[in-house]
Protein backbone atom coordinates (compact mmCIF):
# COMPACT_ATOMS: atom_id res chain seq x y z
CA UNK A 1 0.00 0.00 0.00
CA UNK A 2 0.95 3.68 0.07
CA UNK A 3 1.24 5.83 3.19
CA UNK A 4 2.70 9.17 4.24
CA UNK A 5 6.30 8.99 5.44
CA UNK A 6 7.17 12.00 7.58
CA UNK A 7 9.82 13.95 9.42
CA UNK A 8 9.94 17.55 10.60
CA UNK A 9 10.82 18.80 7.12
CA UNK A 10 8.60 16.94 4.69
CA UNK A 11 5.71 14.57 4.06
CA UNK A 12 6.11 11.98 1.28
CA UNK A 13 3.41 9.70 -0.16
CA UNK A 14 5.23 6.44 -0.94
CA UNK A 15 5.04 2.68 -0.69
CA UNK A 16 4.78 1.19 2.78
CA UNK A 17 4.13 -2.17 4.40
CA UNK A 18 0.45 -2.88 4.89
CA UNK A 19 -0.51 -3.36 8.55
CA UNK A 20 -1.00 -6.92 9.77
CA UNK A 21 -4.47 -8.10 10.69
CA UNK A 22 -7.25 -7.78 11.44
CA UNK A 23 -6.92 -9.53 14.78
CA UNK A 24 -9.53 -10.22 17.43
CA UNK A 25 -12.14 -7.42 17.58
CA UNK A 26 -10.35 -5.52 14.81
CA UNK A 27 -11.29 -4.49 11.30
CA UNK A 28 -9.29 -3.53 8.21
CA UNK A 29 -10.40 -0.33 6.48
CA UNK A 30 -9.73 0.95 3.01
CA UNK A 31 -9.28 4.66 3.72
CA UNK A 32 -11.27 7.14 1.67
CA UNK A 33 -10.59 10.37 3.59
CA UNK A 34 -8.33 11.27 6.52
CA UNK A 35 -8.71 14.19 8.90
CA UNK A 36 -5.86 16.59 9.67
CA UNK A 37 -5.40 17.51 13.32
CA UNK A 38 -2.96 19.82 15.07
CA UNK A 39 -1.78 16.70 16.90
CA UNK A 40 -0.34 15.53 13.56
CA UNK A 41 1.79 18.66 13.39
CA UNK A 42 2.91 18.15 16.98
CA UNK A 43 3.89 14.54 16.23
CA UNK A 44 6.00 15.71 13.30
CA UNK A 45 7.77 18.13 15.62
CA UNK A 46 8.52 15.36 18.13
CA UNK A 47 6.13 16.75 20.74
CA UNK A 48 3.32 14.15 20.65
CA UNK A 49 4.57 10.58 20.10
CA UNK A 50 2.03 7.83 19.40
CA UNK A 51 1.06 5.53 22.27
CA UNK A 52 3.00 2.29 22.67
CA UNK A 53 2.03 -0.19 19.99
CA UNK A 54 0.26 2.35 17.78
CA UNK A 55 1.22 3.07 14.19
CA UNK A 56 3.86 5.77 13.79
CA UNK A 57 2.11 6.96 10.62
CA UNK A 58 0.23 10.23 11.11
CA UNK A 59 -3.54 10.38 11.17
CA UNK A 60 -6.07 10.13 14.02
CA UNK A 61 -9.35 9.79 12.13
CA UNK A 62 -10.56 8.42 8.82
CA UNK A 63 -13.59 7.40 6.85
CA UNK A 64 -13.58 4.41 4.56
CA UNK A 65 -14.97 1.00 3.70
CA UNK A 66 -14.61 -2.20 5.73
CA UNK A 67 -12.29 -4.63 3.90
CA UNK A 68 -12.17 -7.45 6.47
CA UNK A 69 -13.35 -8.17 10.00
CA UNK A 70 -11.61 -10.16 12.71
CA UNK A 71 -12.99 -12.64 15.21
CA UNK A 72 -15.50 -11.20 17.64
CA UNK A 73 -16.73 -8.45 15.32
CA UNK A 74 -20.46 -8.87 14.84
CA UNK A 75 -21.87 -5.43 14.14
CA UNK A 76 -19.75 -4.41 11.13
CA UNK A 77 -19.69 -6.02 7.68
CA UNK A 78 -17.34 -6.11 4.71
CA UNK A 79 -18.23 -3.35 2.29
CA UNK A 80 -19.84 -1.15 4.95
CA UNK A 81 -18.94 2.57 4.90
CA UNK A 82 -17.74 3.75 8.32
CA UNK A 83 -15.67 6.34 10.13
CA UNK A 84 -13.07 5.59 12.78
CA UNK A 85 -11.11 7.15 15.63
CA UNK A 86 -7.45 6.07 15.55
CA UNK A 87 -4.33 6.22 17.70
CA UNK A 88 -2.36 6.63 14.45
CA UNK A 89 -2.08 5.33 10.91
CA UNK A 90 -4.73 7.33 9.09
CA UNK A 91 -2.54 8.86 6.38
CA UNK A 92 -2.50 5.58 4.48
CA UNK A 93 -4.51 3.50 2.04
CA UNK A 94 -5.35 0.88 4.67
CA UNK A 95 -5.56 0.86 8.45
CA UNK A 96 -6.31 -1.68 11.20
CA UNK A 97 -8.51 -0.44 14.04
CA UNK A 98 -10.34 -1.87 17.04
CA UNK A 99 -14.01 -2.25 16.12
CA UNK A 100 -15.04 -0.33 19.25
CA UNK A 101 -13.46 2.76 17.68
CA UNK A 102 -15.57 2.50 14.52
CA UNK A 103 -19.02 3.93 13.80
CA UNK A 104 -21.38 3.57 10.85
CA UNK A 105 -21.98 6.77 8.91
CA UNK A 106 -24.88 8.93 10.09
CA UNK A 107 -27.76 8.57 7.65
CA UNK A 108 -27.49 11.11 4.85
CA UNK A 109 -23.76 11.78 5.22
CA UNK A 110 -21.09 10.66 2.77
CA UNK A 111 -17.55 9.50 3.38
CA UNK A 112 -16.03 12.96 2.89
CA UNK A 113 -18.24 14.56 5.55
CA UNK A 114 -17.85 11.59 7.88
CA UNK A 115 -14.07 11.97 7.99
CA UNK A 116 -14.64 15.31 9.74
CA UNK A 117 -16.54 13.69 12.62
CA UNK A 118 -14.62 11.23 14.83
CA UNK A 119 -11.79 13.20 16.43
CA UNK A 120 -13.51 16.55 16.85
CA UNK A 121 -16.90 15.36 18.06
CA UNK A 122 -15.31 12.73 20.33
CA UNK A 123 -12.99 15.37 21.82
CA UNK A 124 -15.78 17.90 22.26
CA UNK A 125 -18.24 15.42 23.77
CA UNK A 126 -15.65 13.85 26.08
CA UNK A 127 -14.51 17.14 27.52
CA UNK A 128 -17.80 19.01 27.69
CA UNK A 129 -20.05 16.29 29.01
CA UNK A 130 -17.90 13.48 30.44
CA UNK A 131 -14.84 15.22 31.90
CA UNK A 132 -16.50 18.63 32.24
CA UNK A 133 -19.83 17.24 33.50
CA UNK A 134 -21.89 20.11 32.13
CA UNK A 135 -25.11 20.65 34.06
CA UNK A 136 -28.22 22.14 32.41
CA UNK A 137 -27.78 25.79 31.50
CA UNK A 138 -24.11 26.07 32.45
CA UNK A 139 -22.01 28.52 30.47
CA UNK A 140 -19.00 27.52 28.35
CA UNK A 141 -15.89 29.38 27.20
CA UNK A 142 -14.32 27.81 24.10
CA UNK A 143 -10.82 28.86 23.09
CA UNK A 144 -9.84 28.36 19.43
CA UNK A 145 -13.52 28.42 18.60
CA UNK A 146 -13.02 28.20 14.83
CA UNK A 147 -10.91 25.03 15.01
CA UNK A 148 -12.33 21.62 14.20
CA UNK A 149 -12.94 20.85 17.88
CA UNK A 150 -14.19 24.37 18.49
CA UNK A 151 -16.78 24.31 15.71
CA UNK A 152 -18.02 20.92 16.93
CA UNK A 153 -18.20 22.17 20.53
CA UNK A 154 -20.14 25.29 19.53
CA UNK A 155 -22.76 23.14 17.85
CA UNK A 156 -23.01 20.81 20.84
CA UNK A 157 -23.43 23.77 23.18
CA UNK A 158 -26.21 25.13 20.98
CA UNK A 159 -27.94 21.74 20.68
CA UNK A 160 -27.86 21.11 24.43
CA UNK A 161 -28.74 24.68 25.50
CA UNK A 162 -25.41 25.80 26.92
CA UNK A 163 -24.54 29.44 26.20
CA UNK A 164 -21.02 29.66 24.80
CA UNK A 165 -18.40 32.37 24.37
CA UNK A 166 -15.55 31.83 21.90
CA UNK A 167 -12.11 33.29 21.47
CA UNK A 168 -10.73 33.31 17.92
CA UNK A 169 -7.97 34.85 15.80
CA UNK A 170 -9.92 37.02 13.36
CA UNK A 171 -13.20 38.83 12.81
CA UNK A 172 -14.05 36.40 10.01
CA UNK A 173 -13.66 33.49 12.40
CA UNK A 174 -15.77 35.26 14.99
CA UNK A 175 -18.56 35.75 12.45
CA UNK A 176 -18.37 32.06 11.47
CA UNK A 177 -18.63 30.99 15.10
CA UNK A 178 -21.63 33.21 15.69
CA UNK A 179 -23.31 31.69 12.64
CA UNK A 180 -22.75 28.23 14.14
CA UNK A 181 -24.42 29.29 17.37
CA UNK A 182 -21.86 31.00 19.61
CA UNK A 183 -23.56 33.58 21.81
CA UNK A 184 -20.59 35.94 22.05
CA UNK A 185 -16.91 36.07 21.28
CA UNK A 186 -13.58 37.86 21.34
CA UNK A 187 -10.78 38.38 18.84
CA UNK A 188 -7.60 37.48 20.73
CA UNK A 189 -5.66 40.12 18.78
CA UNK A 190 -7.67 42.76 20.67
CA UNK A 191 -5.98 41.79 23.96
CA UNK A 192 -7.10 39.81 26.99
CA UNK A 193 -10.53 38.20 26.93
CA UNK A 194 -11.03 38.64 30.69
CA UNK A 195 -13.22 41.75 30.78
CA UNK A 196 -15.40 40.58 27.90
CA UNK A 197 -16.03 37.15 29.43
CA UNK A 198 -16.73 38.66 32.87
CA UNK A 199 -19.23 41.08 31.33
CA UNK A 200 -20.89 38.13 29.62
CA UNK A 201 -21.34 36.36 32.96
CA UNK A 202 -18.21 34.26 33.33
CA UNK A 203 -17.77 30.59 32.50
CA UNK A 204 -18.76 27.45 34.36
CA UNK A 205 -16.59 25.35 32.04
CA UNK A 206 -13.61 26.31 29.88
CA UNK A 207 -12.35 24.11 27.05
CA UNK A 208 -8.76 25.18 26.44
CA UNK A 209 -6.24 23.91 23.87
CA UNK A 210 -3.82 26.77 24.64
CA UNK A 211 -2.45 25.92 28.08
CA UNK A 212 0.09 27.92 30.03
CA UNK A 213 -0.31 31.38 28.51
CA UNK A 214 -4.07 31.38 29.20
CA UNK A 215 -4.02 29.83 32.68
CA UNK A 216 -4.11 33.04 34.74
CA UNK A 217 -6.86 34.66 32.68
CA UNK A 218 -8.86 31.42 32.61
CA UNK A 219 -8.86 31.36 36.41
CA UNK A 220 -10.08 34.97 36.51
CA UNK A 221 -13.18 34.24 34.43
CA UNK A 222 -14.01 30.79 35.81
CA UNK A 223 -17.06 30.91 38.06
CA UNK A 224 -17.40 29.25 41.46
CA UNK A 225 -17.36 25.45 41.10
CA UNK A 226 -16.09 25.94 37.55
CA UNK A 227 -14.00 23.43 35.60
CA UNK A 228 -11.04 24.25 33.38
CA UNK A 229 -10.39 21.38 30.95
CA UNK A 230 -6.98 21.69 29.30
CA UNK A 231 -6.73 19.70 26.05
CA UNK A 232 -3.64 21.24 24.43
CA UNK A 233 -0.42 23.13 24.99
CA UNK A 234 -0.19 25.59 22.10
CA UNK A 235 0.66 28.32 24.62
CA UNK A 236 3.21 26.38 26.64
CA UNK A 237 3.50 23.75 29.37
CA UNK A 238 4.28 25.68 32.55
CA UNK A 239 2.54 28.59 34.29
CA UNK A 240 1.77 29.84 37.78
CA UNK A 241 -1.47 28.61 39.35
CA UNK A 242 -3.34 30.90 41.77
CA UNK A 243 -4.11 28.36 44.49
CA UNK A 244 -5.97 30.94 46.57
CA UNK A 245 -8.42 31.56 43.75
CA UNK A 246 -8.62 27.81 43.13
CA UNK A 247 -9.61 27.18 46.75
CA UNK A 248 -11.93 30.13 47.33
CA UNK A 249 -13.90 29.55 44.11
CA UNK A 250 -13.69 25.74 44.31
CA UNK A 251 -12.25 25.64 40.80
CA UNK A 252 -11.17 22.35 39.25
CA UNK A 253 -8.31 21.94 36.77
CA UNK A 254 -8.64 18.89 34.52
CA UNK A 255 -6.07 17.61 32.04
CA UNK A 256 -7.51 15.54 29.22
CA UNK A 257 -6.19 13.71 26.16
CA UNK A 258 -8.05 11.33 23.87
CA UNK A 259 -5.37 9.58 21.84
CA UNK A 260 -3.78 7.39 24.53
CA UNK A 261 -7.06 6.09 25.98
CA UNK A 262 -7.56 2.34 25.52
CA UNK A 263 -10.08 1.00 22.98
CA UNK A 264 -12.66 0.27 25.67
CA UNK A 265 -12.62 3.92 26.83
CA UNK A 266 -12.76 5.22 23.27
CA UNK A 267 -15.62 2.83 22.66
CA UNK A 268 -17.59 4.39 25.52
CA UNK A 269 -17.10 7.83 24.02
CA UNK A 270 -18.14 6.71 20.54
CA UNK A 271 -21.18 4.92 21.98
CA UNK A 272 -22.21 8.22 23.53
CA UNK A 273 -21.77 9.93 20.16
CA UNK A 274 -23.89 7.29 18.45
CA UNK A 275 -26.66 7.79 21.00
CA UNK A 276 -26.62 11.57 21.41
CA UNK A 277 -24.87 13.08 18.39
CA UNK A 278 -25.50 10.77 15.42
CA UNK A 279 -29.30 11.35 15.46
CA UNK A 280 -28.71 15.10 15.43
CA UNK A 281 -26.31 14.75 12.50
CA UNK A 282 -28.95 12.75 10.64
CA UNK A 283 -31.60 15.39 11.33
CA UNK A 284 -29.28 18.24 10.31
CA UNK A 285 -29.29 19.88 13.74
CA UNK A 286 -25.54 19.25 13.82
CA UNK A 287 -23.21 19.16 10.82
CA UNK A 288 -19.53 18.55 10.13
CA UNK A 289 -17.80 21.73 9.03
CA UNK A 290 -15.19 21.06 6.34
CA UNK A 291 -12.88 23.98 5.60
CA UNK A 292 -10.79 22.56 2.73
CA UNK A 293 -9.38 19.30 1.43
CA UNK A 294 -6.23 18.28 -0.45
CA UNK A 295 -5.14 15.08 -2.19
CA UNK A 296 -3.06 12.95 0.16
CA UNK A 297 0.05 13.53 -1.98
CA UNK A 298 -0.30 17.25 -1.14
CA UNK A 299 -0.51 16.70 2.62
CA UNK A 300 2.23 19.28 3.19
CA UNK A 301 -0.06 22.04 1.86
CA UNK A 302 -2.81 20.89 4.25
CA UNK A 303 -0.40 20.99 7.19
CA UNK A 304 0.76 24.49 6.21
CA UNK A 305 -2.87 25.63 6.16
CA UNK A 306 -3.46 24.32 9.70
CA UNK A 307 -0.10 25.63 10.92
CA UNK A 308 -1.12 29.14 9.80
CA UNK A 309 -4.45 28.85 11.67
CA UNK A 310 -6.13 29.55 8.35
CA UNK A 311 -8.91 26.99 8.72
CA UNK A 312 -12.45 27.42 9.97
CA UNK A 313 -13.50 23.86 10.73
CA UNK A 314 -11.91 20.68 9.49
CA UNK A 315 -9.12 20.08 6.98
CA UNK A 316 -9.23 16.75 5.11
CA UNK A 317 -6.95 14.62 2.94
CA UNK A 318 -8.41 12.71 0.01
CA UNK A 319 -6.97 9.19 0.03
CA UNK A 320 -9.39 6.91 -1.83
CA UNK A 321 -11.40 9.58 -3.60
CA UNK A 322 -14.87 8.36 -2.60
CA UNK A 323 -17.56 10.94 -1.88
Amino acid sequence: MHAIHHDQDRLVWAEADAPAGPGHREIRLRVAWAGVNRADLMQRAGQYPPPAGASTTLGLEVSGTVMAVGEGVTDLAVGQPVCALLAGGGYAEEVIVDARQVLPLPAGLGLREAAALPEVFATAWLNLFMEGALAPGERVLLHAGASGVGTAAIQLCRAFAHPCFVTVGSEAKLAACRELGADAGWNRHAGSFVDAVKAWGGADLILDPVGASYLADNQKVLNADGRLVVIGLMGGRQAGLDLGRLLMKRQRLIGSTLRARPPAAKGEILAALRGHVWPRLTSGELAPLVDRSWPIAEAEAAHDHVRRDANIGKVLLEVGGEA
